[in-house]
């Protein structure tokens, strides 16, 4: 799953890359509101972190222009403690959630989560699929309850299809939301990496479509 995080702050913002990282998201930064706003039109995100007091153009201003353009992105945007004003705001100009600061990081993570997973249209932080269950909060991938180790760009793969069962991905697609921007790209690796996913989880369950990708099948053919 990849991120768009748009912070002023180099310090915070470069915690927060860590931090988010370290939970398995592919992070792209943003210090000014000009590159957020270029990055949220032309990039794949899964979410975005939206802070509203970034310079050159402020994040609500931002947040409509994205809205007007029809990106629907999941936003959650950063706010002062006290500024319930820039919430109520944030929320009628179409962020789907906030978080004032200070804040703790695991209440960040939670919704980010829970933002990726309403937008996948899945109500449970645990995904499964014909044996193979994929925790989103703890990061463990289990096939009929025995553990499974990825790699951590294995991981993100799968839990990407795993996010869109029964749809077909390209690879490019793939490509676009396990790499962050600044990642020397190569979709030829999807099927390297597909390859090792479909030896560890030993399941018939991932198709590939030619021409077109792979598909996680839901049900048995």
């Amino acid at each position: 799953m990849r991120l768009l995080l748009a912070e002023d702050d180099p310090d915070l913002s470069r915690q927060m890359k860590i931090f988010l990282e370290d939970a398995g998201y592919a992070v792209d930064v943003s210090l000014n509101g000009e590159d957020a706003h270029f990055l949220g039109e032309t990039e794949n995100y899964d979410a975005i972190i939206l802070d509203l007091g970034l310079p050159v153009i402020d994040g609500l201003s931002i947040l409509r222009k994205w809205r007007d353009a029809e990106i629907s992105t999941p936003v959650l945007i950063l706010t002062a403690r006290d500024g319930w004003s820039e919430k109520v705001s944030g929320l009628d100009a179409g962020a789907d959630d906030y978080v004032p600061k200070p804040f703790q990081i695991e209440e960040l993570l939670a919704r980010i989560r829970a933002l990726i997973r309403r937008a996948a249209g899945q109500s449970s932080s645990e995904l499964s699929i014909r044996g193979l269950t994929l925790n989103s909060v703890s990061s463990k991938v289990t096939v009929n309850g025995m553990p499974v180790r990825l790699t951590a760009q294995e991981y993100k793969l799968l839990s990407y299809m795993m996010h869109h069962p029964g749809k077909v991905i390209s690879r490019t697609e793939l490509t676009e939301h396990i790499y962050n921007q600044d990642f020397d790209r190569d979709s030829n690796t999807i099927e390297v990496f597909v390859t090792r996913i479909r030896k560890k989880i030993n399941l018939d369950i991932i198709k590939t479509i030619r021409g077109l990708g792979y598909q996680l099948v839901a049900e048995e053919e």
